[in-house]
């Protein structure tokens, strides 16, 4: 008799805001449970968490203090538990960020987020938030195909969807794995540190190249748990 294949459970933390529903069907069409959440101990018991969110620095992380879950993603992040940032929910991984003032953030990967400040293409003004389709691209020294990554198989300078004001810039660029130009700005479009994945971008928003990353992150869960089970042998 043929075994099935284990189908992991991901937590998509429900802070309120954001792609939520479109991020779950992504996660079940490749095979993924996916579910939302704010539960401590559904977060604690999941195989992997994504991290969604469109909004304000602040707002996320006043949700995630006012819900108690601070800690909790911290310590999955320590258990080396696979936490997967999509834009916002990326952008609150880093130290802190600068929307309406100062705000700490999860600080999880050292660094801070900053605001797009007048960004033009050869003199013609950008708009603000940048929304729609532009190009990840292959950080130097990096392999051709991204392998081991988050967005292995995806060729280099990639399209995907994109809506955002504000973008991660993390201290060490040692994690940075694709970056994307809006005008005048190269900024940091993918990290991938150990178990802490971010995406500037939208997979869920993205079609096929989107679904490449999902599956991608199934990959990594694998590893995880073939890690965490042979720990325990």
């Amino acid at each position: 008799m043929i075994s099935e294949p284990q189908k992991f459970s991901v937590a998509i933390v429900d802070m309120g805001m954001g792609n939520l529903f479109s991020i779950k069907q992504a996660c079940s069409y490749v095979g993924l449970d996916g579910f939302l959440t704010s539960s401590q101990e559904e977060i604690n018991n999941a195989d992997a968490i994504i991290l969604p969110g469109m909004g304000a620095f602040g707002d996320a992380m006043d949700t995630l203090e006012s819900l108690s879950l601070v800690d909790v993603l911290k310590k999955s992040a320590n258990s080396k538990k696979p936490i997967l940032g999509i834009c916002l929910g990326m952008q609150i991984l880093m130290t802190y960020g600068t929307e309406f003032g100062h705000r700490a953030g999860l600080n999880l990967i050292e660094g801070h987020v900053e605001r797009f400040q007048n960004p033009s293409d050869g003199g013609i003004p950008l708009k603000v938030p940048q929304n729609g389709w532009n190009r990840i691209d292959k950080v130097p020294g990096l392999s051709d195909s991204w392998k081991g990554t988050i967005l292995e198989n995806l060729p280099d300078g990639m399209f995907m969807y994109f809506n955002h004001s504000y973008y991660v810039t993390p201290k060490l660029s040692d994690g940075i794995i694709a970056t994307t130009r809006y005008g005048n700005y190269k900024f940091c479009s993918a990290f991938q540190k150990g178990n802490l994945i971010g995406l500037q971008c939208h997979p869920e928003r993205s079609g096929k190249a989107g679904i490449t990353v999902y599956r991608n992150f199934i990959g990594i869960i694998e590893q995880y748990n073939r890690t965490k089970n042979n720990n325990r042998i």
